[in-house]
């Protein structure tokens, strides 16, 4: 019997084994992907091997994310000895091929499935553009979407015994997610939520349960906004308030959706809205209907209250905290419940409303159908990013534009030209650490005009412009020039330059 179950999710293997190649498909040509995100995660992992504290390439404290992440890096390189950039498309093949093979485990008990059903969502995980792009870089996403899914097995357990130890584990789990992102305390919203309206408890049992799973979920993330206390005087770095209103938050979050829908860049202007609300509304009636039924305890509800939490958490903190605007990276981890949740529910119809032999073939072959077009335009998509990526590598800080920069290749090669003891700045420092392994400091921020001023008082400086990179948000080299006069040392065009604030220059 044993054997005979396992034989039924031989195609969660084939898809996890499909998943690993996939992604060492995307990154055959220039490695993983690389953004100032990653180099601030591989950073900071690199230095706590070698100095034993995360310290990101700026020199500071990792406080503007969460420390498991860069934990989780260094410990790769303890165990193999391998840079995390060199080693990064195995281990997210085999994050991506973990993640599958759960899917398929999950969907294999959901309470209404089926063998195609289940092939047929595989598939559609595995090709999805967004999973796919966060999978082909060095993201924190790859290790916290997996850690939302595990989170669903153990609390699917806990709701079947309602057993302590499995709330705990479950609760652990939660705790990890919220030290890889900040965006992990909607997984304890989802537990939480859960067991807020199990009807299968009684109150005292409630309350007990309740307090022990919010003790444990949320120790890790106490501990860590404590050391960033501790370190900065700040929680999480410093933040700015949201340039964009809760109605544009909606719209961006619209566009996400009609991406992944695929409909055409043209239509998202009368789409976007109506869609995320239609979204938003669909999963919160879904949700609503569950409550009512009064059990919460099928995985198919696990991952709905987790979907409709998480995008209400993107949406409401993007309007409260200014970060980067709502795109299908930030949200990824919707991808997975979000295709689940608006998908099973035709299955549960089938179980719910009788249907004679003509109409069940007719919905199911409409639904076959509508999978198989969906299917066909992430294919399609994934092949088109594919033709770029064989030809030009993973956009970034590994593609050719950039790794066949003059500029980029003279500092690789002279990282020895700036006199010791001489701060150095950038408009983009990660770029500068990753091409040369400098730790230098970023132009201050518009937004905080006391750094500013404490810029302007540094009395030597080196700065390295990368003209394509320039951050809106940053000061920029007009700003500068306009203030204090700079000596250009290598001049390269269009691509950058390398100055000197000298002190005699400015009277300093």
């Amino acid at each position: 019997m044993p054997l005979a179950h396992s034989f039924k999710n031989i195609d969660s293997v084939i898809a996890a084994v499909a998943g690993f190649f996939i992604i060492q498909l995307y990154t055959a040509y220039s490695g993983i992907g690389v953004s100032p995100d990653s180099i601030m995660y591989a950073s900071a992992g690199r230095s706590l091997v070698d100095e034993g504290a995360l310290i990101t390439f700026n020199g500071l404290p990792l406080v503007d994310f969460p420390v498991f992440y860069p934990t989780f890096l260094a410990s790769v390189i303890f165990i193999t000895g391998i840079d995390p950039f060199t080693f990064g498309p195995v281990l997210n093949g085999l994050m991506f091929a973990t993640l599958l093979y759960l899917c398929g485990w999950i969907m294999q008990r959901f309470v209404a499935t089926t063998h195609l059903y289940k092939c047929l969502v595989l598939v559609a995980i595995i090709l999805s553009p967004a999973l796919l792009q966060i999978y082909t870089y060095l993201w924190s996403e790859t290790l916290f979407i997996l850690l939302s899914i595990v989170f669903m097995v153990i609390f699917r357990k806990y709701m079947a015994t309602r057993s302590i130890a499995w709330l705990l584990a479950a609760a652990l789990v939660a705790s990890v997610s919220t030290v890889t992102r900040y965006a992990g305390v909607t997984i304890i919203g989802t537990g939480g939520f859960i067991l807020l309206f199990d009807r299968n408890l009684d109150l005292r049992r409630k309350i007990i349960h309740i307090l022990n799973y919010g003790l444990m979920a949320s120790s890790l993330l106490i501990l860590n906004l404590m050391r960033n206390a501790l370190l900065t005087k700040t929680m999480t770095g410093p933040r700015e308030p949201s340039l964009t209103p809760f109605t544009e938050n909606v719209y961006y979050f619209g566009t996400v959706i009609a991406e992944w829908l695929h409909i055409a860049p043209e239509h998202y202007a009368v789409v976007s809205s109506p869609l995320a609300w239609l979204v938003l509304l669909t999963l919160a009636g879904l949700l609503v209907y569950q409550l009512i039924k009064g059990d919460m305890s099928a995985y198919e509800n696990v991952a709905l209250t987790f979907a409709l939490i998480y995008g209400l958490f993107i949406i409401i903190s993007s309007t409260f905290s200014r970060y980067e605007r709502i795109n299908p990276r930030l949200l990824s981890p919707m991808v997975i419940p979000l295709i689940w949740s608006l998908t099973n529910w035709v299955l549960t119809a089938f179980r719910n409303i009788r249907f004679d032999q003509q109409k069940r073939r007719i919905i199911n072959s409409c639904f076959c159908l509508l999978m198989l077009v969906f299917i066909a335009n992430e294919a399609y998509a994934d092949w088109d990013r594919h033709h770029d990526q064989h030809d030009y590598g993973n956009p970034g800080y590994t593609d050719d534009e950039w790794n066949n920069s003059k500029f980029v290749t003279f500092l690789e090669n002279n990282k020895h030209i700036y006199k010791p003891g001489v701060p150095i700045y950038s408009d983009a420092n990660e770029a500068a650490y990753f091409t040369s392994g400098i730790r230098c400091k970023n132009l201050p921020h518009r937004f905080f005009p006391q750094k500013i001023a404490e810029f302007y008082k540094v009395p030597h400086y080196y700065l390295i412009w990368f003209e394509k990179l320039e951050n809106p948000e940053l000061i920029n080299l007009e700003h500068v020039m306009q203030r204090q006069k700079l000596v250009k040392l290598y001049d390269f065009g269009d691509e950058g330059a390398v100055y000197e604030m000298k002190p005699e220059l400015n009277g300093k």
